[in-house]
């Protein structure tokens, strides 16, 4: 039981000036500006963005600077400011297939149509502190290339026409409304737009160490990369008085489609099974895990076995979302007095029934 209490005003008042003079730190050190968190720590703006649900990149920053680098907190000020946003209607479907690509690749296939494109990516460096950053120096240009117009076609585009992958959607009805986890309570079991959902804004961390168990043995899961792509698509809202789709502007976003290792049932022949991931902004990492967790979450659908806490849809959607979870740890530095002399009074007279019986049974003797 909770009970409202008023009082310590003067210390809480206190300790926002203490946060807000911690935030700016050394007044001789230039403050931070928006634009510098957007432009230079742009990885750490798509988390925000996307586990806040809420795609807008100053604001994103804004967030980072208010919690000193708490991404968390961050997200959590992203997320209580996007309820007080108007809701308009629902954007068409995103077409990922028409990306303007910046980067893509694949485990699969060495040689695509349309290639690969490496991107700007940590995979190549070597991990070494690079003391130049430290002086502020700039880096070489980029050599720029020619654009490139040649098709694209998906990894999984070119497995289906083999007949080598499952269907992608399954058997979900085209028609059907999309579940929105944001306007309606979670219920489980959860169709799997609802859980890719709660997947996309779940917490980073959380999905990459489920994502590892699987391939440590929690669960069966023999996983390829199929193709993972970062660039931007066009966004658009369908207008009831319009005969077309009115573009509001593009996003970017990293999509990873990753292919499994199907055995077959009795109703489906050997074959590929999908895992699928979409964030905001350049997050392979998540997106990778969030494909992972997708696919173990898929375990009951294609008549496996449940033996592993990944594919545990209760467990793995309850458990992702760090606002929540940092809301019920966190609560526990909240006053809790009354409760905790509740427990002391019952400790107490529990350890003097103990002693009490002790003695009796020596008498005893």
């Amino acid at each position: 039981m909770y009970v409202a209490v008023k009082g310590g005003e003067t210390a809480i008042r206190n300790a926002h000036t203490l946060l807000a003079d911690r935030r700016r730190g050394d007044r001789s050190v230039p403050a931070l500006h928006v634009a510098q968190i957007v432009e230079q720590l742009g990885l750490g703006v798509d988390r925000v963005m996307s586990e806040g649900s809420l795609y807008d990149r100053d604001l994103a920053g804004l967030a980072v600077i208010q919690s000193r680098g708490d991404l968390i907190e961050a997200i959590f000020l992203v997320r209580a400011y996007r309820t007080t946003l108007p809701r308009f209607g629902y954007t068409l479907p995103v077409d990922t297939a028409a990306m303007q690509v910046e980067r893509r690749v694949s485990a699969t296939y060495k040689d695509l149509p349309g290639g690969q494109l490496l991107g700007p990516t940590f995979d190549y460096t070597h991990r070494l502190l690079e003391p130049g950053l430290a002086d502020g120096s700039e880096p070489q240009a980029p050599v720029e290339r020619e654009a490139d117009d040649a098709a694209m076609p998906r990894v999984t585009d070119l497995l289906a026409a083999d007949g080598m992958i499952e269907p992608d959607g399954g058997d979900r009805d085209a028609n059907a409304t999309p579940t929105d986890i944001t306007r309606e309570p979670i219920a489980f079991p959860l169709d799997r737009d609802g859980r890719l959902q709660a997947l996309s804004r779940g917490d980073e961390g959380f999905l990459l160490a489920l994502a590892y168990s699987t391939q440590r043995g929690y669960g069966r899961s023999h996983p390829f990369v199929g193709e993972i792509r970062i660039g931007e698509v066009e966004v658009e809202l369908d207008v009831p008085e319009l005969p077309f789709p009115v573009p509001l502007g593009r996003v970017r976003v990293t999509e990873c489609q990753m292919v499994n290792q199907f055995k077959g049932s009795a109703t489906a022949p050997p074959q590929f099974t999908r895992g699928y991931g979409l964030v905001f902004g350049q997050s392979e990492r998540k997106a990778m895990a969030m494909s992972l967790c997708d696919r173990a979450l898929r375990a009951g659908e294609l008549g496996e076995d449940l033996v592993a806490p990944a594919q545990d849809e209760e467990f793995v959607i309850s458990h992702s979302d760090n606002v929540q979870a940092t809301g019920f740890v966190e609560h526990l530095k909240l006053p809790h007095y009354v409760d905790f002399q509740a427990e002391l009074d019952l400790v107490r007279r529990m350890r003097a029934e103990h002693e009490a019986s002790g003695e009796g049974a020596e008498a005893a003797e």
